[in-house]
């Protein structure tokens, strides 16, 4: 790595760190790949490798504001890689033995298996809140969405992505850019009405709100999260789309681009 890449790294996990979602997102692009890898080699290449990878970068999302030696984050990367695919192992060999009397399984570790169950109760909590976010984005927004979650899972080129939205390349990453930044708007949303309490300026903000997701109502809570620090600190750890991908799309598949899909 060169000095000035490596200034680079260090320069988004501060700012990842303090909470820059950019920073995050960027940080999350550039080692999924070398995570996916790892663990694919790992497991062999058994059809749970998505899962692993999942529960992997949702823990590291958890942990990194805990990094106190930023210069080490590719180690302690793959300290918890290897965690996670040995937690895999362990989880897999104790389904194989799932009949064997319970003196016979004291091998299995329970903190371990605890553990697992943790992160697998997160990331659906994970599925079921980008689910409810995404009936809070736009109608024009969907197909773009649903679109580039086919691009990062490697389904399509942002070419193809390009041409299916009947734009210019540059024209449809704008188009994207502008989805993305509705659907980060709309997590958000969700969080703060899901805390409870609610926070006394966001009850007062949708006091008469028929319970229906809206743009209006979205932007006036938007507004209100955007300006309260409680609200918005809530939202600025959640995992960008890229880490859920492959749990979640906002589009079923039997929906043609450009069709408008039912409320998920």
């Amino acid at each position: 790595m060169t000095s000035a890449a490596g200034a680079h790294e260090l320069s988004l996990l501060s700012a990842a760190q303090a909470g820059d979602r950019r920073a995050l997102t960027e940080l999350v692009t550039a080692y999924l790949p070398l995570v996916y890898t790892t663990v694919r080699r790992g497991l062999g290449g058994v059809p749970d490798v998505d899962d692993v990878v999942q529960e992997t970068m949702l823990r590291v999302l958890r942990e990194l504001r805990a990094l106190r030696t930023p210069e080490s984050f590719r180690p302690w990367l793959m300290a918890i890689v290897m965690r996670q695919v040995s937690t895999f192992r362990t989880r897999g060999r104790a389904a194989d033995v799932r009949t064997v009397a319970l003196d016979e399984a004291v091998d299995v570790p329970v903190a371990a298996a605890e553990d697992a169950a943790l992160l697998r109760l997160e990331l659906a909590n994970q599925r079921r809140q980008m689910a409810r976010a995404s009936r809070w984005i736009d109608p024009d927004d969907r197909a773009p969405l649903w679109l580039w979650w086919l691009e990062s899972a490697g389904r399509l080129t942002r070419t193809e992505l390009a041409s299916a939205l009947g734009k210019s390349v540059p024209h449809a990453g704008v188009c994207v850019q502008r989805s993305r930044n509705r659907l980060d708007l709309s997590r958000a949303v969700v969080v703060a009405l899901d805390t409870v309490p609610r926070c006394g300026g966001l009850a007062a903000t949708v006091e008469g709100w028929d319970g229906v997701p809206g743009p209006l109502w979205r932007k006036r809570i938007v507004r209100h999260v955007r300006s309260c620090p409680d609200c918005d600190h809530r939202s600025a750890w959640l995992p960008p789309p890229e880490v859920l991908f492959e749990c979640l799309a906002l589009l079923p598949e039997k929906c043609y681009v450009g069709a408008r899909p039912g409320v998920p």
